[in-house]
């Protein structure tokens, strides 16, 4: 029988495997609450599933530590509170709007309002660019390099650079200082202010994982985009060409050169304008594959072939409606499983209208399709 890293590997090179790795991105906070009232022992579980959760089946990968955010962050400062919403400053410089009905602590039931981000201009930009320091030892775990090395080169799962599959990207990081609305002035009005912030990116994922690939490779490094909404992307593929592109493939270039197998963009939403650009630049993987903006897996592999793998593409409204149609649901993705290349997870994590009589039915299910058995 395979190990994990074993069949890892086999799968992104299309290679008979044993079955597919069974991966999953975990449950919104408001699911534990509502599974245990069902009958689940949430106690047999950590609920942080990126690394594995045994108790249902899920396989080991191992994130190194890394903290990518504003260091030392802001001070978190509640400016307005009411019975209906608060609002505050978060530790990132942000300014946000959050409703409280149904929130478990800052988990909400809907997307926060942002108002204000820490970027405006020039000026704004230096004084945080200070908090980016990729050198930062803080940013690692303490002694990583004297208690963790030869635990990675003796692995038999899978390693990731950085926590929960993925570290900020270029758009995501540019987003997170200035807001989608300023971001897509930025490209324009500022444009020597936002190659700026994208060289600095560049830089900082670099400087990041040296002294990490400088004793162990790892298997994948997994950049966190959010980049595109339903119907498409939040910039042009003009725009990504001029500020993304140059910097993404010169990354790339150094982590392929140091040890990091592949490389693999998450983001939310309908992508596919960028995609030809990111394969260009030497991305592996894409996930994952949100199924609301018609992101089909078999119809990816068909337009892209196998130099895009994909993981994802499992239709979380699905699993609200009975094994019947998640059964169905499931065995459309079987010419995938047979050819390679994919890993099927809940496209984002489960909403908590999905009970966990149908996620016990999904589970139960899936591991017959990674076998080829459904």
């Amino acid at each position: 029988m395979m190990n994990h890293l074993e069949r890892f590997l086999a799968v992104m090179e299309y290679h008979p495997v044993d079955r597919v790795p069974n991966w999953e991105a975990g449950v919104w906070p408001q699911v534990v609450a509502r599974w245990e009232a069902e009958g689940l022992n949430g106690t047999d579980m950590h609920w942080n599933w990126f690394p594995g959760e045994e108790s249902i089946g899920l396989d080991p990968r191992e994130f190194i530590y890394f903290n990518h955010n504003l260091m030392p962050g802001f001070e978190r400062e509640i400016l307005k509170e009411t019975d209906r919403s608060i609002t505050f400053k978060d530790e990132q410089g942000r300014t946000r709007k959050a409703l409280k009905a149904g929130s478990v602590g800052d988990a909400r039931m809907s997307m926060d309002q942002y108002i204000d981000f820490p970027v405006h201009n020039e000026a704004e930009w230096q004084a945080v660019k200070k908090r980016l320091d990729p050198r930062d030892q803080k940013r690692y775990e303490p002694y990583w390099h004297v208690f963790r090395v030869d635990g990675w080169r003796n692995r038999r799962h899978p390693l990731v650079f950085a926590p929960n599959t993925s570290t900020a990207g270029f758009y995501w990081q540019a987003r997170e200082l200035m807001g989608t609305e300023g971001l897509s002035y930025a490209w324009y009005d500022q444009p020597n202010l936002v190659h700026d912030i994208m060289e600095h990116v560049a830089d900082f994922l670099i400087e990041a994982a040296r002294p990490v690939l400088a004793k162990t490779t790892v298997e994948y490094i997994c950049l966190a985009e959010d980049l595109a909404m339903k119907t498409g992307p939040l910039l042009s593929p003009k725009t990504y060409r001029t500020f993304i592109y140059p910097r993404l493939k010169q990354v790339i270039d150094f982590f392929k050169s140091h040890g990091v197998r592949y490389i693999c963009v998450d983001t939310d939403g309908n992508p596919e304008k960028l995609i030809p650009m990111m394969l260009d630049a030497g991305v592996d993987a894409l996930w994952p594959l949100e199924r609301t903006a018609d992101q089909d897996p078999i119809r990816l592999r068909q337009k892209y072939g196998r130099s895009l793998r994909l993981w994802g593409g499992v239709d979380k409204r699905v699993l609200t409606q009975g094994p019947e149609a998640i059964d169905a649901h499931l065995r459309t993705l079987q010419p995938l499983i047979e050819e390679g290349g994919f890993i099927p997870t809940v496209d984002h994590t489960v909403p908590p209208d999905v009970s966990w009589a149908n996620f016990q039915h999904y589970l139960t299910s899936k591991a017959k399709l990674l076998r080829g058995q459904l």
